[in-house]
Formats: structure tokens, sequence, C-alpha cells
């Protein structure tokens, strides 16, 4: 299935990650990058590409990397990044970016992940070069390429991994055999809340402990109410954005789900990074699950038999009055490859992403490792994958979006993270109300 799938979360959440920790011996030769002569003399360049360690496609990133060498006098080396040790990638990233010698291309989660590095000019601006090659641009998914903006509104990624919106999941033997369907509104959500509790069976599964799993709920209902504005409004640091009413109702409305018993009463207690809330899932004991598309890998991995039968999906219900397209998704759109500034060739860097990000060769590894490329045009190719029917799903689910919204504890600088997801922890346990998260979340600078 190519990377685990409970490490998908651990590596796309760690943008969020606070502090900075000591320089490891990794990333000090990885900082040490070889210079204008590096690679062998002769003047010929070498440039460092930075990316996750172990996260099962750094062979897939070295098989690119080696294409693009066979023709190109300035070399490409592969850096893999460790996420551990007390030090996330974004603080290695940070200390690198900030060093005399900063990875030519690195690793990144497009929108906040970038900010400080766009706003001081560290980063190379695509704009320019995807506005006049209009066949490249054409080559991704509009809503995943624009997840790859800053805030300034310039394109500063190239997706190179897959997709992974949140579905809801559910369990369709269960559903089946009491006469449900899944919900298309949330009068219907609200409606399947008093079947399941009244049949003993937990409406929904929750990974509380781990904190974000409670934020998929409220970045889907926002969406869902609102439409794309309100957090974009608080993405760019607007007066009051916080305050909106729609967040206010989007928070009503998860007081009024934990009311209802939708997430069972034991769910302070549940985790989802050691597979709790995906047992209580898989067992049965719960009737769905919001998460991102990693479930689905995680629930093939772990509950074969489960995954095999019982293992349906579906999109985020609609909200009657709300102001969202029903298509619209949220989630990690994909991750990027961004160049930096100061590389030691910016137009070897440029050719790179234009040869191989959007490569056959390049596009048919991800597929075969299991993921959903955000690269257009790849319905018949998504054949080739692991689980074809999900892929295919999922592909032509972030193809019809009008918007990806990241998900937010990645979007957001990482001053938000604690601030985020421990308040909004108090608001389902009920020892915050709506009113004090958006006042304290609207004091975070």
């Amino acid at each position: 299935m190519g990377d685990s799938p409970l490490s998908r979360r651990t590596f796309l959440s760690a943008a969020g990650a606070a502090g900075i920790a000591g320089l490891t011996a990794p990333l000090l030769s990885a900082c040490g990058s070889s210079g204008p002569s590096g690679g062998g003399g002769g003047g010929k360049k070498t440039l460092q590409v930075w990316a996750l360690q172990d996260d099962g496609q750094n062979p897939i990133q070295q098989a690119a990397l080696d294409d693009f060498n066979k023709s190109s006098a300035t070399k490409l080396k592969l850096v893999p990044i460790p996420d551990s040790g007390g030090s996330t990638y974004p603080d290695k990233l940070r200390i690198g970016m900030g060093s005399p010698n900063p990875p030519d291309l690195f690793f990144n989660w497009g929108t906040g992940s970038i900010q400080d590095y766009a706003q001081s000019g560290r980063l190379v601006d695509l704009t320019p070069q995807l506005t006049s090659d209009t066949a490249w641009k054409n080559s991704f998914l509009p809503s995943v390429l624009d997840a790859g903006k800053a805030a300034d509104g310039k394109y500063y990624g190239i997706p190179m991994r897959g997709m992974q919106p949140v579905l809801l999941f559910y369990n369709k033997t269960l559903f089946t055999q009491h006469g449900q369907k899944p919900p298309t509104t949330y009068d219907d959500l609200l409606n399947l809340v008093t079947y399941w509790n009244s049949q003993k069976i937990q409406p929904f599964a929750l990974g509380h402990l781990d904190a974000w799993p409670d934020l998929m709920w409220l970045e889907y209902l926002v969406e869902r109410l609102g439409g794309p504005t309100v957090f974009a409004d608080i993405l760019a640091g607007k007066p009051n954005a916080w305050s909106n009413p729609v967040v206010l109702d989007a928070l009503h409305r998860i007081v009024d789900l934990v009311d209802r018993k939708a997430f069972g009463t034991n769910f302070a207690s549940v985790n989802y990074v050691n597979d709790g809330a995906g047992v209580l899932f898989a067992k049965g004991k719960a009737a769905m699950h919001l998460m991102g598309t990693w479930e689905y890998s995680n629930q093939v991995d772990k509950h074969v038999k489960f995954a095999k039968n019982d293992l349906a999906f579906a999109p985020f219900p609609t909200i009657s009055g709300g102001k969202g397209d029903p298509n619209s998704v949220v989630g990690n759109p994909t991750n990027y490859f961004s160049i930096s500034s100061k590389s030691k060739d910016v137009n070897a860097a440029l050719a790179f992403l234009k040869k191989e990000m959007g490569s056959p060769m390049y596009i048919d590894k991800l597929i075969k490792a299991g993921d959903v490329p955000a690269a257009t045009g790849l319905e018949a190719r998504l054949s080739a994958s692991p689980n074809p029917e999900f892929s295919k799903y999922v592909y032509q689910m972030v193809q019809k979006a009008p918007s990806f919204t990241l998900s937010w504890d990645q979007a957001l600088p990482h001053v938000f993270t604690d601030p985020l997801h421990s308040n909004l922890q108090k608001v389902f346990l009920k020892k915050m109300t709506p009113e004090q998260f958006v006042q304290t979340l609207g004091a975070v600078k």
C-alpha cells in the first residue's frame, strides 16, 4: 500500500508543530550543500531535494531524480529528512531555510507551511511559468494546484503526492441490515444519530484523544454552512474572522451532536493513531467514521475482512440553507515541491518539476503505491491502483470539487495549532462554550 496508513496523517499534520529543536546529524549533512562546484568538480552543480524520510515514497522520488539526472548537467540529490527524534520536519526545514545553504527544492504542505518563506522572498514564484505554460498548469487538478498558493495568491508549489480528502465512511452491511442509507443532508445525519443510538450502536467513531480528528467536524460544518471564504478570511487574518456567525453555528452544532451522543459516551478516551476509533468502526460498534482517505488504507491493512465486505464511503452531507457548494471538500489536497530563491540553479530545479512531476513514470508509480495523484486525465490509469474503485471515487470527488480547503491545523501558522486543538477538544467535552472558543482563537497572534 505504499506508506504506512497510520503514518499518513502524522506526516501530513507535522506542519503544525511548534518550537525549534537542535540540529540532528542528518540535518547537518543535509545543510552542508555541495555548492556550485560540488558533485564531482568541473563546475557541475548538485542541488539538494529535501523530502520526508521513510514515508514510503522516497524510492518513487529517487526514481524521478535518477531519470532527470540522466540528461541534466546539474544533478539533483534526494535528502530524506527524519520527522522524529524530538524535532519535526517543519522545524528542520525552518533551520535549513535560514542557513547559508538552504535546500534547493523541498517537500511541504502548501499554504501556511510556506507562508513565512513566501513573505520573506525565499521562494521562487511559479505563477509566471504556470501562466505562460498552460499545458503544464492544466496537467494538475485546479483545486489542488490552488492549494499550493500562499496568502498573496501566487503559486509556490507543484503537486508531488497523492490527494487525501476527508470522507464519510460507513458500514454498508450494517446499513443494509437495518434498512438505512448514508446521509445526503444534515437532517438525514441527525436522524441516523437518533436511529443508531436506539439500536445501541454508536453513530460515529471519533479519535478524540488525538485532537485533530475533532477538527474535521468543524472544517466540514463551516464549509457546508458558509463556503470556503469563511476560513479564507481566518487564514488571511481579517478582523473578527473567528467570530463569523458561521463558525459559531458550526460549533453549536458540534455541541448538539455531543448532546445527541453522536460520538457515544466514551469518546474522550478513544484515540485514532493507535487504531482505537478504527477498531470500533471495524467491529460494527460504530456505524460511521468521518476521516481522511488514509482510513481506507488503515482498514485494508488492519481489518481486511471488514474492508473487503463492509467498508463504504460517501461525501459529507449538505446543510439546508448553507452557502457551501456540496461538491467542495476539506482535508489534505496533497504535498508540494517548492524551489528556494537561493537555489544554485533555479532553472534546473524548475526543469525537474516540469519534466518529472507529471511524467507517466512518476504518476504510475504513485498509483501503484496506492496514491491518487493530482494530475488530470487519470481515470483509466487508476485501474492499476491496489484499490481501483476507491481511488477512482476519490479522484472524481476532487476533480469536481470547486474548492479543496487544506486542514486548518496545517493551513494556519503553527502558533494556532495547540490553541486550535486543545480548545476544540474542550468544546467537544463541553468545558468551553463556542463563544469562548472564538474569543480565544481570535486573540491568537
